[in-house]
C-alpha cells in the first residue's frame, strides 16, 4: 500500500507541475490585462501540436522552439484581437476568447486532423528509476526537474529584471506604469506572449504523456482556472502550491476512487474556497473590486 501510495503521489507532482506551468500563464495575463482567458488552454495544445511537428521535420532539438512560436502567435492574437477588450465589460472578453478557443481548435483539426497522434519520449529519457518503493520512468523525472528550472527562471525574472519588476507593477496599477513613461501597449503585448509561451511549454513538456488531440485544452484550462482560484489571484507561490495539491490529489483519487477523479477538483476547491475565499496566497486587489 505504501509503495502504490507513493508512486501515486510522484505521478501526481508531476501532473501538478503541468497544471502549475498553465496556472501561471493565466493568472499572469489575468493580473496584468484584467482579461479571462478561455483560449488559455489552446495556447496549451498549439504547443504540443508544433512539438509534434517539429520533431517529426528536425528531430528532438528543435522542439525547444515550439514555446517561443506558441508565444509569437499569443502577441500576434493580442494585437489583432485581445487589445479590443481592455476596459470592456468582462462578459465580453469571456464570449470572445470562447470564440477564439473555438477557432483554434477547429484550425488545429483542419490542419492536422481530428485524430489524436502519439508522441514518444526522446529515446535518451527511456527507461525508468527506482526511488526505495517508487518507480518513475526517465522521462517523468525530466518534466519534474524541467518544471522546476522554469518556475525559477520565471521568478527570478520577475523578481530581479527591470521588465519584471514593470509586470509586477503594472499587474497592480497599470494606469501608473503608463504615467511613468512607459509604452504599456508594448508591454501588454510582451505579456500576452509570456503567458502564452508558458502555457507552450507546458504543451511540451504533456505531448509525450498525453495522446496528442485537438481536444487537449479541455484537459488543461479547467484545472488552471482551479489552481488560480485555489492559489490565490496574482499569487506565484499560491499557484505552485495550489497546483502540486490539485495533482496529488487527483492522483490518489484515479488510486482509490477512480469514479470521482473528474470531480474532486472541484470539490477540492469548492472547500479551499468556503476557508479562504482569496484562495490560500491571496491578496486584495484593488483594481478587481
Amino acid at each position: 500500500m505504501l509503495d502504490i501510495l507513493l508512486s501515486q503521489v510522484v505521478s501526481g507532482l508531476v501532473l501538478g507541475g503541468l497544471y502549475v506551468l498553465i496556472a501561471i500563464g493565466l493568472s499572469i495575463i489575468f493580473g496584468l490585462l484584467g482579461i479571462v482567458n478561455f483560449a488559455h488552454g489552446s495556447f496549451f495544445t498549439l504547443g504540443a501540436y508544433f512539438a509534434l511537428t517539429l520533431f517529426q521535420t528536425f528531430g528532438w532539438p528543435a522542439v525547444i522552439f515550439a514555446p517561443i512560436a506558441v508565444g509569437a502567435v499569443g502577441m500576434v492574437v493580442e494585437r489583432v484581437l485581445i487589445r479590443r477588450l481592455y476596459d470592456k465589460e468582462p462578459l465580453l472578453s469571456l464570449i470572445t476568447t470562447f470564440a477564439l478557443a473555438l477557432m483554434i481548435e477547429a484550425s488545429v483539426r483542419l490542419i492536422w486532423g481530428g485524430v489524436g497522434q502519439p508522441f514518444s519520449p526522446p529515446k535518451f529519457l527511456a527507461g525508468f528509476q527506482i526511488w526505495g518503493p517508487v518507480l518513475i520512468t526517465n522521462y517523468r523525472v525530466a518534466v519534474l526537474a524541467t518544471t522546476a528550472a522554469v518556475l525559477i527562471g520565471l521568478w527570478a525574472f520577475l523578481t530581479y529584471t527591470p521588465f519584471g519588476r514593470i509586470l509586477r507593477a503594472g499587474s497592480r496599477d497599470p494606469e501608473m506604469v503608463g504615467l511613468l513613461g512607459i509604452n504599456l501597449p508594448k508591454v501588454l503585448t510582451w505579456v500576452f506572449g509570456l503567458g502564452c509561451a508558458i502555457s507552450g511549454i507546458a504543451g511540451v513538456l504533456a505531448a509525450p504523456l498525453w495522446t496528442v488531440t485537438p481536444a487537449m485544452a479541455t484537459n488543461a484550462i479547467m484545472p488552471a482556472f482551479v489552481v488560480v482560484a485555489i492559489g490565490g489571484l496574482g499569487s506565484f507561490p499560491g499557484a505552485v502550491i495550489a497546483g502540486l495539491l490539485v495533482g496529488v490529489v487527483i492522483a490518489l483519487t484515479i488510486q482509490f476512487f477512480p469514479e470521482a477523479s473528474g470531480a474532486v477538483m472541484y470539490l477540492f476547491m469548492a472547500l479551499m474556497l468556503l476557508l479562504r475565499p482569496r484562495g490560500l496566497l491571496g491578496e486584495r486587489w484593488e483594481r478587481f473590486e
